[in-house]
């Protein structure tokens, strides 16, 4: 079984933002190494209910030791789905409505050091980059089947990627000579495909494209949209969702949706009061986003980009 030595980004915060009740049902959409689900259980008596999703099954079988205690007590149920299905997998299970639900977004550490899994740059792997082992699609697919035109759209769109054409361009060129299927010979191609005074800044020159890919092997940003539309639907009044995320686009997302969702919408100019009906069902708990704290920031080289948002449903 693989061990899941991974520090939780913002976990008190996370979890005291959920304002948990002893009693309520909550979701972790993204299980991993337990480490939030492990704080909520925590808080719940034996009238309280987790559902913790995930859709390796690395993380599954790892917390099904983990967290034995709670799994005994039946306190904790196990998900193996991709949280997109949250509402048709809570409804298995006969939940409509929850009090709180926890997302932790990205690559968890035991998927990135796991170099078989071909999520890192810095390690030859197969190119896989598959969160759901079982699905088909792959980074591999990506990289040798999807044309030029579909390539710098995620490179532009997912990885905010300058050079995306010239790198598109290059890998288009190398896989009409032979299949590309390692994470070092795509980091080379990509490397080689951006100006060298450009790849002396910035970090390492294949990150963002790694990441371009990754989203779209995952469809990371469909998912994570679809999923919380679902859950502000599940949400009970005082219910809260706390968001970690770790990229600009992922807390763009959250960020506009959360606003959406508390902001007054088609109000007629010149009411002297507001009648309650137009008014939001949610409130932002989260004015601007938490952050890591320096103590956290010096002991979790995971943490500088990390974001955390937090909203409530108030009617």
């Amino acid at each position: 079984m693989a061990e899941f030595n991974h520090i939780t980004v913002l976990l008190n915060e996370t979890v005291a933002g959920l304002n948990v009740k002893s009693n309520g049902i909550y979701v972790d959409a993204t299980l991993g190494g337990g480490g939030h689900s492990e704080q909520i259980l925590k808080r719940l008596t034996e009238h309280g209910h987790l559902y913790s999703f995930d859709q390796d099954q690395t993380a599954i079988d790892y917390n099904q030791s983990h967290l034995v205690h709670y799994l005994q007590n039946q306190q904790v149920t196990f998900v193996q789905r991709n949280f997109r299905e949250l509402t048709v997998a809570l409804a298995e299970q006969r939940v409509t409505r929850i009090d709180g639900i926890v997302y932790d977004l990205g690559v968890s550490s035991p998927q990135f050091d796991d170099a078989k899994r071909g999520f890192s740059y810095q390690s030859d792997a197969p190119l896989d980059m598959r969160m759901n082992q079982q699905q088909a699609l792959d980074a591999q697919i990506v990289v040798n089947q999807w044309p030029y035109a579909k390539l710098v759209r995620i490179l532009n769109r997912y990885g905010e990627e300058k050079f995306a054409k010239p790198i598109a361009r290059a890998i288009e060129k190398r896989r009409n000579e032979a299949p590309i299927e390692t994470t070092l010979e795509l980091a080379e191609i990509v490397k080689n495909a951006i100006p060298a005074a450009t790849r002396r800044h910035g970090g390492h020159p294949a990150k963002r494209s790694f990441q371009a890919i990754r989203i779209a092997v995952n469809d990371e940003l469909g998912a994570l949209e679809e999923s919380l539309e679902q859950a502000l639907t599940l949400l009970n009044v005082g219910g809260r969702i706390s968001v970690i995320t770790f990229q600009s686009l992922e807390d763009r997302l959250v960020k506009t949706l959360f606003r959406e969702k508390t902001t007054l919408q088609d109000v007629p100019a010149g009411l002297p009061i507001i009648p309650a009906e137009l008014k939001p069902d949610f409130k932002l708990i989260t004015r601007k986003p938490i952050l890591p704290s320096e103590t956290e920031l010096q002991n979790n080289r995971r943490a500088h980009s990390a974001k955390l948002r937090i909203i409530e449903k108030i009617k």
